[in-house]
């Protein structure tokens, strides 16, 4: 079944070239005969070069030894270390030739079931004993993806074998440049004297991915919580450069504040301890089963051996790192927590704003509502004014019909009317009107209507202004009614706020006792 899998699965994956090097290292009975060799692949020059190295002929043949050394132990890698192509981790990708990749899992015994996990992100550890019993081996499949990141996928890999018959682990070991691959490959060769223990790579892979540039992330999340929390509380004793990048022009930056604990609390996520402490559980069960095998084995030395002291260092430190990534859980925990607390007491604060801008508009409004109040009393006036005048105007109008003559009479006739008849003044000849001589005349009682007209516009004009004056000051005073109740509705609203959520005095005075408290309710 597994062999059927792996076919089909390499079938459906697609390739990328990635350049690719090999890594040899042999431990001898003769110490001086130890080698060390790295070098990169030639398939242009050297076709053959690759399948040679997966058959150990040619260049790659085992040398002949001198009667009495042995070979104790050995590491043969594939590497790309320094994976370029945009889909290297890509689910259903490989970086090798689907005919290169097929030999190096069935000539290096590595696991069949390494390309299906192409598609899991995040670390993942696997270990098992292949089903050789002729020559048994332990497979492990160490790795872990993310996503794409500026259009490139991010992760490394690593496929070991390990025999227990001549005890040499083979392997692909695979890692993008932002990975610590090359760190982790120079690492090993450091340690040449210990390949014989399998779990020695992933060991010092997980060394290098659980670094102390976690701890320091850990601690600059916890640094920048606390200065999100002075901007966030205005704290009187923080110093001013604390929140310099919150405050702008007097007013709290709520935007940056909200953008900071988003990414803080990416930050505080970053290698959630939760998933490695899974893999270091896994990762001990793979060493007890290595071990169950080997301690009998006098190749491994058995008790009190080389073996078994690298065996017991290991362990120690996967302990080591199992408590370390706990203490990060628990320290991580306190920190989300706080970032939560901080993000109900911004949404709290966006919340009093948005309701005092509520209160804000809802008091504009009713200023607007009193200023059309105001208006609608002027056209009152203007209404009141027309009516006052419109009579005088009618008059005006009705006295200056020709039933009506105040004019002064050329010649000093006139015409009066005695029982309904008419008698005629000197001369018996009808008088001549102004029309008739050319001469227009003005009474000489006009001045009767400047002196009713002016005071009478003065009384009325200046009574209207006392009026309006007075009506002003009655404005003024229900403008100051209006903000006062705005005042103080705002003022009500925020102590019930207050008492649903946070105060002053129960998030600054913590030190207050239960007793004292309810004292002072």
């Amino acid at each position: 079944m597994d062999d059927y899998m792996f076919q089909q699965y390499v079938q459906d994956c697609k390739c990328v070239e990635e350049a690719t090097s090999y890594l040899e290292i042999y431990n001898y009975s003769d110490g001086s005969l130890n080698t060390s060799e790295e070098h990169r692949f030639r398939f242009d020059e050297l076709p053959d070069e690759f399948v040679n190295f997966l058959h150990r002929r040619g260049a790659f043949a085992p040398p002949k030894l001198k009667e009495g050394v042995h070979l104790t132990s050995g590491i043969r890698l594939i590497l790309q270390l320094n994976a370029q192509q945009n889909d290297t981790f890509s689910p259903r990708y490989i970086s090798l030739s689907h005919k290169n990749y097929e030999l190096m899992v069935r000539n290096l015994k590595l696991p069949f079931r390494a390309i299906e996990g192409t598609s899991v992100v995040g670390p993942f550890f696997w270990c098992a004993f292949d089903q050789d019993d002729d020559d048994p081996h332990l497979q492990i499949i160490f790795r872990k993806s993310d996503v794409r990141k500026k259009g490139k996928t991010r992760g490394w890999e690593i496929m070991l074998s390990h025999s227990f018959n001549d005890g040499i682990t083979t392997g692909f070991v695979k890692g993008t440049p932002s990975s610590d691959m090359m760190a982790s490959i120079k690492h090993l060769k450091a340690c040449a004297q210990q390949i014989m223990h399998p779990m020695l790579l992933p060991t010092i892979i997980l060394s290098h991915d659980l670094s102390g540039a976690n701890d320091v992330k850990q601690r600059d999340a916890r640094e920048w919580l606390r200065k999100l929390e002075h901007a966030v509380s205005m704290r009187q004793e923080i110093l001013e450069e604390e929140v310099t990048n919150y405050v702008k022009d007097s007013m709290v930056d709520l935007d940056q504040i909200n953008r900071d604990l988003v990414e803080c609390h990416s930050q505080v996520l970053w290698k959630r301890p939760q998933a490695y402490q899974e893999i270091i559980k896994s990762m001990v069960t793979a060493m007890d089963n290595f071990w169950t095998k080997a301690q009998n084995d006098e190749k491994y030395g058995g008790k009190g051996g080389t073996v078994d002291k690298l065996h017991r260092s290991i362990l120690a430190r996967l302990d080591f790192y199992q408590a370390k990534l706990k203490g990060i859980e628990n320290y991580a925990h306190i920190t989300l927590e706080r970032l939560h607390i901080q993000r109900a007491a911004l949404y709290n604060i966006i919340a009093q704003k948005e309701s005092k801008l509520g209160l804000e508009m809802a008091g504009e409004q009713r200023r607007l509502a009193h200023a059309a109040k105001r208006d609608s009393n002027s056209m009152k006036t203007l209404s009141l004014l027309g009516a006052i005048f419109l009579p005088a105007t009618y008059l005006a109008s009705l006295f200056s019909m020709t039933f009506f003559d105040f004019q002064d009479q050329k010649n000093n006739y006139y015409y009066y009317y005695t029982n309904g008849s008419s008698v005629a003044g000197s001369g018996g000849t009808s008088p001549s009107s102004p029309e008739d001589d050319g001469n227009s005349v003005v009474s000489p009682f006009l001045w009767i209507y400047f002196v009713v007209t002016i005071p009478l516009t003065a009384a009325i004009v200046l009574a209207w202004r006392l009026w309006d004056k007075r009506r002003e000051r009655k404005y003024a005073q229900e403008d100051v009614a209006i903000e006062l109740g705005i005042d103080e509705m705002e003022r009500r609203i925020m102590a019930q706020m207050r008492k649903r959520t946070m105060s002053k005095v129960r998030t600054w005075d913590v030190g207050v006792s239960v007793s004292a408290a309810s004292k002072l309710q």
